[in-house]
């Protein structure tokens, strides 16, 4: 049983609801481990559709001071779901200086690192971008490893989350690519990366609840991340109280058929580990 939902966000920047709902739904599905995970502030040039740069940053300060709250409320009763302090950061490999400032920007219990952008291009914000031949999709995909590769050289972080999201609008692509001996290659060469940075690799049930229509990362992705011994981590991504460890058990057997029978999380930055 997994008991620990690592990845989530709130109505700070584009979730629905704020922190206490947060938490009140993590006790509610039974978690002992709740990562408040907000996404990091993004330097201007980086812009969805739907931007909540300016809404995060106004924030930052009240989601900061509530999830402190929440969890010195949670240690002083350790039959209570813990909390953990967290934040997703987008890896921009034009904004290193930005990105390691905002990673040290407070006490962190760990921090998530993602690739959301391809230059100052939010891969993940537009299916039309999408609308693109099999050579074009697999060069974003290389791409996108890259950069992968990249946050995770940074040192900076202690666990990679959606590792494939890349196939967001493009699976059936993405699987033909992820197919080829050079693309696995290039996959496992960068998971063994992580593994040796005493980094996890999130599998998170969001990607259900996306396009693709599968879990984050998809059968290869795991198969060489099993082989190689690489930690997981166990997520949701959930923008709101009823996406919170969202096809939990699911995720358990997912990974299970792999192999796969321990999770770890991190407090300041040290691994924990633990059997579901």
């Amino acid at each position: 049983m997994i008991l620990r939902d690592l990845h989530t966000h709130t109505l700070y920047s584009h979730g629905r609801n704020t922190p206490a709902e947060m938490y009140a739904a993590a006790e509610a599905a039974g978690l002992r481990l709740y990562g408040f995970s907000e996404h990091s502030p993004r330097p201007l040039g980086y812009t969805y559709s739907h931007e909540y740069r300016e809404q995060l940053e106004a924030h930052m300060d009240d989601y900061v001071r509530e999830v402190a709250t929440l969890k010195a409320q949670a240690a002083a009763d350790p039959s209570r779901c813990q909390v953990l302090f967290g934040m997703e950061f987008d890896w921009l490999d034009a904004e290193e200086a930005f990105v390691r400032a905002a990673a040290a920007a407070h006490d962190f219990d760990y921090r998530l690192g993602s690739v959301h952008y391809l230059g100052t291009w939010g891969f993940d914000d537009k299916l039309e971008d999408w609308d693109i031949s099999q050579d074009a999709c697999e060069q974003h995909y290389r791409a996108y490893f890259a950069a992968w590769r990249n946050m995770i050289a940074s040192g900076l972080f202690d666990i990679a989350a959606h590792p494939d999201i890349i196939k967001l609008f493009s699976v059936q692509k993405f699987h033909v690519w992820l197919s080829k001996a050079d693309s696995q290659a290039l996959v496992r060469t960068a998971l063994a990366e992580l593994r040796d940075a005493g980094m996890s690799m999130e599998i998170s049930s969001a990607g259900l609840r996306k396009p693709c229509r599968e879990i984050y990362p998809c059968p290869t992705f795991m198969r060489l991340a099993a082989e190689l011994s690489v930690p997981v981590s166990f997520a949701s991504d959930a923008h709101g109280i009823e996406e919170v460890a969202y096809a939990f058990p699911q995720l358990a057997n997912y990974a299970r058929a792999f192999g796969i029978s321990e999770s770890v999380w991190f407090v300041r930055g040290r691994m924990h580990r633990e059997a579901f």
